[in-house]
């Protein structure tokens, strides 16, 4: 990855200077398949999710509650240290970037990140060989070895989570074909590897991932699948099969979302297929599990932020159709201001002005200012321009849309044709998805609805079935319950939104398993819906327009007969009536 000038992220401070980040050169198929395609390991899912999926969903929120309760007082307690150390300080000595509505940090871009550092990233991270299973449920987060075959029972059974539930004992059988498999990964036989790992898969799909099934949870298993499923992932990496392993990883996500190295070697995956957006976002997640769950290696933290940097520069250097600017957020963006970052905006890249709007809904973070746990990180607000100015247009709506829909249909009653279907993507629907993708790589939640990121790829995965390529549409739904997993740990999640999650994770299980059902799916449901709002919309500003139009002219009408009837009386004195209101009336 070299250096490159020719285009660069935009960070303004207010409004006043811009600071550029330094960019990475650029490096330049996915088959159709059946409709039944049904993803490897799919059977395990069925034993021990397919009826746990939603109680999974609130255990998660009801987990995330309690770690954030414990890292805001953990926050608490960091302000009033910094606060003790910076009373000792002379005051010039502290660091202060003032803005012109106040005080706030200042993005310093990072250093350019050579390609040799990005791999040194990944195998310290990504590719490590770790034994221990991280158990998604167990408070604090807890792990067990799966090299504790005979003599370290004793010292596993007394393990226990702080809940008081003991932890599992893994099979013996398991063990020994997950040590099997680790020895063939540590010599570099990563076919041997996989063939291991996939047995290991096997054996847990039949019910024996533990010694005593029926006093062990469903989630545990789980956690012990993931940990298994991971491991396939490193395994596809290694073997250049980024497609099998970004599969693997999302499996391995929806089955424990609590582990920060899942949603790493998602990012790595996303990175050997050229995805760098998806990649930003997954170094993003990671970063915040690795702090949401007791990581406090500042190193480790660092490393996570170098990599989302990296990911986040390679794709705006890549794209050609957009730009993009992030301003400090200091306080609510009203119409003055947001001109001036417009303004701003152009003058930095005068090639994307067709159709310039700021997000208004959702704030960003950057790796740069990104202290999840020491204060609260820094947003910001963004700015996209665009070449095209339809597409600009186009996504600017859906951004102020409180669920996102992802059609073309002109009523909602009349679904695409075929041909229009194709149309669409070709038009409209290939050009806003990395657009999409890189507004998601700097936000961590949305303010809208906490399940958009789910529902922007289930009505993605919902095309790509229209357009007969099932084998992609597959891989979007496991990326759509990935992500659905994942976001109890990200925000607060309302009871209505529980709900709307709950019922998403069943109706995207029973697309994945070829289950039909005589209900639509929940998110053709929702798209329905805001078609039905968008026509009423519609409807009612023509209405509202016609309304205006009508009360002009019969305004102009009074008038004009007024006039008339003050010359019939003779009336010397010369008309005021305006020439070109006589002249619309004539016509």
């Amino acid at each position: 990855l070299q250096c490159r000038s020719s285009r660069h992220l935009s960070y303004c401070i207010g409004t006043g200077a811009e600071k550029g980040l330094k960019e990475l050169d650029s490096q330049s198929n996915v088959a159709a398949n059946r409709l039944n395609y049904v993803p490897e390991a799919l059977q395990m899912y069925r034993i021990h999710l397919g009826s746990r999926a939603a109680a999974n969903t609130m255990e998660r929120i009801k987990m995330a509650e309690r770690k954030d309760e414990k890292n805001n007082n953990d926050i608490d307690r960091a302000s009033h240290k910094q606060k003790s150390e910076n009373r000792e300080k002379p005051a010039e000595k502290r660091l202060k970037t003032t803005l012109e509505n106040g005080n706030q940090s200042n993005p310093t871009p990072l250093s350019h990140i050579p390609l040799q550092r990005l791999m040194d990233i990944e195998m310290e991270l990504v590719y490590t060989d770790e034994e221990d299973i991280s158990f998604e449920f167990a408070e604090p987060m807890v792990s067990i070895s799966t090299r504790s075959v005979q003599g370290d029972s004793e010292k596993a059974a007394a393990q226990s989570t702080a809940n008081g539930r003991a932890l599992p004992h893994i099979d013996k059988e398991l063990q020994m074909t997950l040590q099997k498999a680790s020895t063939c990964y540590k010599e570099n036989n990563h076919l041997a590897a996989v063939e291991q790992f996939s047995m290991a898969l096997q054996i847990c799909s039949e019910g024996a991932a533990v010694d005593n099934p029926l006093k062990s949870s469903a989630e545990d298993i789980s956690s012990i699948a993931s940990f298994i499923e991971t491991k396939l992932v490193t395994c596809y990496l290694k073997l250049k099969k980024p497609d099998d392993a970004l599969n693997h990883s999302h499996r391995s996500i929806f089955l424990n979302p609590a582990y920060f190295r899942n949603h790493l070697r998602q990012a790595a995956a996303f990175r050997s297929l050229g995805r760098y957006s998806e990649a930003a976002r997954s170094a993003m997640i990671a970063d915040y599990m690795y702090c949401l769950t007791g990581g406090t290696e500042q190193h480790t933290s660092k490393l996570i932020k170098l990599y989302w940097q990296a990911m986040i520069e390679e794709a705006i250097t890549r794209e050609v159709s957009f730009s993009v600017m992030y301003t400090p957020f200091v306080s609510e963006l009203k119409a003055d201001k947001i001109n001036k970052i417009k303004n701003m905006f152009a003058k930095r890249h005068p090639d994307y002005v067709e159709h310039i709007y700021t997000e208004l809904h959702g704030l960003h973070i950057l790796p740069q200012t990104a202290e999840w746990l020491s204060l609260p990180p820094q947003k910001y607000s963004l700015t996209l321009g665009f070449r095209n100015k339809r597409i600009g247009k186009i996504l600017e709506r859906l951004s102020g849309r409180k669920l996102p829909i992802f059609s073309d249909q002109k009523t909602p009653f009349s679904p695409l044709t075929e041909e229009e279907t194709k149309m669409y993507w070709e038009n409209t629907a290939r050009k806003i998805l990395p657009v999409i993708d890189f507004i998601r790589s700097t936000k961590l939640t949305d303010d809208h609805c906490a399940c958009s990121p789910g529902i922007e790829k289930l009505h993605y995965a919902s095309l790509l079935g229209h357009l007969q390529r099932f084998k992609e549409q597959s891989q979007v739904i496991n990326q759509a319950m990935a992500e659905l997993a994942t976001i109890p740990y990200l925000q607060d999640v309302s009871q209505q939104d529980a709900e709307l999650l709950q019922s998403l994770m069943a109706d995207a299980m029973d697309t994945l398993e070829g289950r039909s059902s005589d209900k639509e799916r929940v998110w053709n449901k929702i798209q329905k819906i805001g078609l039905i709002e968008d026509y009423l919309y519609e409807v009612e500003d023509n209405y509202l327009k016609n309304k205006r139009l009508r009360t002009s002219r019969m305004e102009i009408m009074k008038s004009t007969q007024s006039t008339q009837q003050y010359w019939r009386l003779g009336n010397p004195k010369p008309s005021l009536t305006n020439p070109k209101n006589m002249f619309a009336i004539q016509q």
